[in-house]
């Protein structure tokens, strides 16, 4: 049947037809790339992936892929967007999906012929009840059930996508969550995934983390999906709408991150400013002392709402719960975006200041000391007079055009401007008793960030089978200078702190070192459909290339190394049923070399890049009110270590880490919510430069990791709901030869929020309490491939209280 408008409907609608040339959907027969043989009836169900993008492009791609006659109004759509769809509908239960929240609705003209008209006032369009649960705004992302997780999450290359359609395990945090636990920083809000977990100290100078196990720092954490734009020690959660954490390495999707990390990726999505007036002021206080305020404002203006602003701005500061340690915290972000019937621009403009006086470090263990006992370490060992300040400037600016209605193109490009200055020691036990020398050290750190990419998408059909054909470039430039001096030693226990004097007189200066880091690449991947998109293959290579340069008081390095490789990647993923699907993939990527800790004899070297591997089989189930999801994986790369006797850092051997992952979240009933999983790793030392290690579990690997968190609405007490969270590692190793270990240890949160309304005014109270039982513990054993080896000290019983008002 012809996708052209029947005769009889063509001669009613005459003195229209001027208006109706210029529809968005007018004959899609009339292009290959959307022809179809048979017509699905309006009842029968199939699979569909529309991207979420303008409500126009939306609806043609819709109509195209079901076969059927859409005319329109431009003027009805224009500067409008969809959130898109992904899964099995009905042809008006899918229209019913993409015209949410726009105000119009679809009206029947003929067989297998619409339109739209506007919505009567009052009514509200009703989806059947097996269609998925939630609605936000499409600059927001959908929410599953239970509004903690999102269906849709970012996926760089391979545009937005829904998480059943998805070939890779990802976790898509809204900002809902991101509000009801508080979460003042990334580390705070990763702490409900069990495949992440913190490495570094919550009271300490930087943030650091792993994903199954291994490492990733704030610097391979994507802004709108540019690396190397948010702040490179701390992100304040205030700035995020969504946070995507995908599982497994990312070349193929992200390209090249600028430290290296492939156990996973971390993308942090911006506000935007949504079609309803937001004006949201925040009074909060932390526990010892930190009260903070925060306000959220966006408005819409112009034609269709087609311009927005979006401005978010945190203040905290006063004391922690660790002696003499404060923090004081500014940010500020203004978002900007515009969005036409084709064309859509967004920009974010930041700047994020902290200090933090006396902030804790890592603990590390001499080869001849035995781990000290966690549980005895009441008081902050880290000297009054150290400090961390760090100053961070950033802007991204990010472009979408409907070129037609199959081919979109798109790009970014953002920027960072980054101070930092140190003064801190290490903390290296060297006996049973907990003695340390203090070795005081001025470390000082400038940062440049460029960065940018490009691309293009098109959906088109060759025969039965659809495609969704992506090429992308991306550009990434940092230059850093390091710098600083070292001072007299003191001495100082970890269980009975010695405060000495600040230093004054520098012993020697340090080098300084002046990197610079290229990185470009190029990658293509099309993603096939087959049986209605019931099987989706995606099949991709991105070209990579490695440049790195560095001086040392002027003098060029050896270090400097230029590579490129070709890195093939694919997944696969069947639809088995309308509530399962079955993945597979292979990912493959290379990254930059590791760079030696400043706790090396060989501070800052940097070394060559490295592959990395991995391959993953996973199922999804949803159930509409509960998703559960599974995958086992196994991740190859190339092992680091400190050498225990010459104390320099560099290669040894490999590391394997095989793994079972298993996450659910959503609400099974009304009223309570669940959102959790379990991680399990056997993690091998192999071909390591003492055969003695091979075998051996890798360090800072824990076996296995528990997060279970729950909600539950009071039914007696409208508003009121009651928040518990229980979070479990297993024991872990501190060292290569597996003798030094660290007990398992579990944490336990609780906390309650109450909503109500006071005249139009919206009020959130939340109170929550982390470490309930207030215990000392060793939550991690450093970072997985030793970059910074040492014993992270756990939180200590924290209260985060916070009054939202949304006028």
């Amino acid at each position: 049947m012809s996708a052209v408008l029947p005769s009889q409907l063509r001669l009613a609608t005459a003195g229209r037809r001027s208006l109706l040339n210029l529809g968005l959907m007018l004959s899609l027969s009339a292009s290959p790339l959307f022809s179809s043989s048979s017509l699905a009836e309006d009842n029968a169900r199939r699979s569909y992936q529309v991207p979420a993008g303008s409500l126009s492009a939306a609806l043609t791609r819709f109509a195209g892929l079901a076969g059927v006659n859409l005319s329109v109004d431009p003027a009805l759509v224009s500067g409008r967007d969809s959130a898109g769809l992904a899964g099995e509908y009905g042809v008006e239960e899918g229209f019913a999906r993409l015209l949410q929240g726009s105000g119009l609705q679809l009206q029947p003209v003929g067989e297998q012929a619409y339109t739209l008209m506007p919505a009567p006032q009052g009514n509200s369009l009703q989806l059947a009840p097996t269609s998925i649960l939630g609605t936000t705004d499409a600059s927001q992302g959908e929410p599953y059930a239970g509004g903690q997780v999102a269906r849709r999450g970012s996926q760089g290359l391979l545009g937005s996508r829904d998480f059943m359609e998805t070939p890779f395990s990802m976790t898509t945090y809204t900002g809902e969550t991101v509000k009801n636990l508080q979460a003042r920083t990334l580390g705070d809000l990763v702490a409900s995934d069990p495949s992440v977990r913190a490495t570094n100290p919550a009271g300490g100078r930087f943030e650091q983390f792993s994903i199954r196990g291994l490492s990733l720092f704030n610097s391979d954490v994507a802004y709108n999906g540019l690396y190397g734009v948010l702040p490179t020690y701390t992100i304040d959660m205030e700035m995020a709408d969504r946070v995507d954490i995908l599982k497994g390495p990312t070349q193929l999707i992200n390209g090249i991150s600028p430290r290296g990390g492939v156990g996973g990726g971390i993308n942090v999505v911006s506000k935007r400013a949504t079609d309803k007036p937001i004006t949201s002021v925040t009074g909060s206080y932390a526990s010892d002392n930190q009260p903070g305020a925060a306000v959220d404002v966006g408005r819409r203006f112009g034609e269709d709402n087609q311009f927005g602003v979006r401005f978010n701005g945190v203040k905290q500061s006063g004391d922690t719960d660790w002696d003499h340690q404060s923090v004081d915290r500014q940010m500020a972000v203004l978002g900007l975006d515009f969005r036409g019937e084709r064309l859509r621009l967004s920009t974010d403009i930041g700047h994020t200041e902290r200090e933090t006086d006396a902030p804790q470090e890592r603990v590390q263990v001499a080869a001849a000391a035995p781990v000290p006992r966690a549980s005895d370490v009441s008081r902050n060992y880290a000297q009054h007079w150290t400090k961390a300040r760090t100053e961070d400037t950033f802007g991204a600016v990010n472009a979408e055009y409907d070129l037609n209605d199959s081919v979109m193109l798109y790009g970014g490009a953002g920027a960072r401007k980054s101070n930092h200055d140190f003064l801190r020691h290490n903390v290296v036990v060297s006996n049973a008793a907990g003695d340390f020398a203090v070795s005081p050290r001025d470390f000082t750190r400038d940062e440049n960030v460029r960065t940018a990419n490009a691309g293009v998408r098109n959906w088109f059909q060759t025969g039965p089978v659809s495609h969704e054909l992506n090429l992308a470039a991306s550009y990434f430039y940092m230059d850093f200078e390091n710098g600083g001096a070292r001072y007299a030693n003191g001495r100082s226990n970890l269980y009975d702190p010695v405060q000495t004097p600040k230093p004054n007189i520098p012993t020697r200066p340090d080098a300084k070192v002046y990197t610079e880091n290229h990185f470009s690449g190029v990658a293509l991947s099309d993603t096939l459909g087959f049986f209605d998109d019931r099987l989706l293959l995606t099949l991709g290579a991105r070209w990579q290339r490695v440049e790195v340069d560095d001086w040392s008081n002027g003098v060029k390095g050896p270090t400097a190394y230029d590579e490129e490789k070709i890195s093939p990647s694919g997944g696969i993923l069947f639809k088995a049923t309308d509530k399962l699907s079955l993945y597979a993939n292979y990912m493959e990527g290379l990254s930059q070399g590791k760079i030696a800790p400043t706790s090396a004899d060989n501070s800052d070297e940097i070394f060559p890049p490295f592959i990395s591997r991995q391959v993953e089989i996973g199922a999804k189930y949803d159930a509409g009110a509960l998703a559960v999801t599974a995958a086992v994986f196994r991740i190859k790369q190339p092992a680091y270590a400190t050498d225990a006797t010459t104390n320099d850092f560099g290669p040894n051997g490999k590391r394997e880490n095989t793994g079972v992952e298993l996450s659910v979240f959503g609400e099974p009933i009304k009223g309570v919510r669940l959102l959790g999983g379990v991680m399990y790793i056997d993690s091998k030392l192999t071909d390591t430069t003492n055969p003695a290690f091979d075998g051996n579990r890798a360090p800072a690997t824990p076996e296995y990791n528990v997060n279970l968190g729950a909600e539950w609405d009071v039914p007696t007490v409208q508003g009121l709901t009651l928040t518990s969270r229980g979070i479990y590692s297993s024991s872990q190793y501190l060292d290569p030869s597996n003798t030094k270990e660290i007990d398992s240890w579990e944490r336990f949160d609780v906390g309650a929020r109450y909503a109500f309304k006071v005249d139009d005014k919206r009020i959130t109270l939340r109170a929550n309490v982390e470490n309930v039982a207030d215990k000392r513990y060793w939550s991690s054993a450093g970072a997985s491939d030793d970059s910074e080896p040492g014993l992270t000290l756990a939180t200590p019983r924290t209260y985060l209280v916070s009054a939202t008002v949304d006028f």
